[in-house]
């Protein structure tokens, strides 16, 4: 059945090299920069997970963002410096830091999940719902198959 498929292989390769979520990430950096947002794509990836789930280990953030350690390092270090989370040893381990908003990260919440739901609608814009859900279900199975 695959074989009769009339694949689009430019449209294909860039989806799995990421062209996509490129063009998404610049827009979403351009509008935080425009409403005052001093955070990057990747930043906010972690402050959602910060947001629903507040003092959590550096390496559970490295698997919600697919991330690795390194990257996370830097990432949370450059938080730290923006004053959005703060590093507090683990009471039960203390070879262990928990990774905690600040007042000004849990401050920005809201604006910055406004400007978010913005760049999705225009990111979407034009696309049927019904569509939207076929593609999330197709997408959803590809990263089922494909993922480690």
């Amino acid at each position: 059945m695959i074989e009769q498929f009339n694949f689009d292989i430019q449209l294909i390769f860039a989806i799995l090299n990421g062209k996509v979520s490129a063009a998404i990430n610049r827009k979403l950096s351009r509008n935080f920069r425009q409403n005052n947002l001093d955070i990057s794509p990747e930043q906010w990836t972690v402050l959602i997970f910060l947001w629903e789930k507040d003092g959590v280990t550096q390496q559970e953030l490295c698997n919600a963002t697919f991330k690795d350690k390194p990257s996370m390092t830097r990432l949370i270090d450059n938080m730290e410096k923006q004053h959005l989370v703060v590093r507090i040893s683990d009471k039960k381990d203390r070879r262990t830091n928990l990774i905690h908003l600040t007042k000004t990260g849990r401050e920005i919440e809201e604006k910055t999940r406004l400007v978010a739901a913005l760049t999705l609608k225009e990111a979407l814009y034009g696309i049927q719902l019904k569509d939207l859900e076929i593609s999330q279900e197709v997408l959803r199975a590809i990263f089922h198959n494909t993922k480690d």
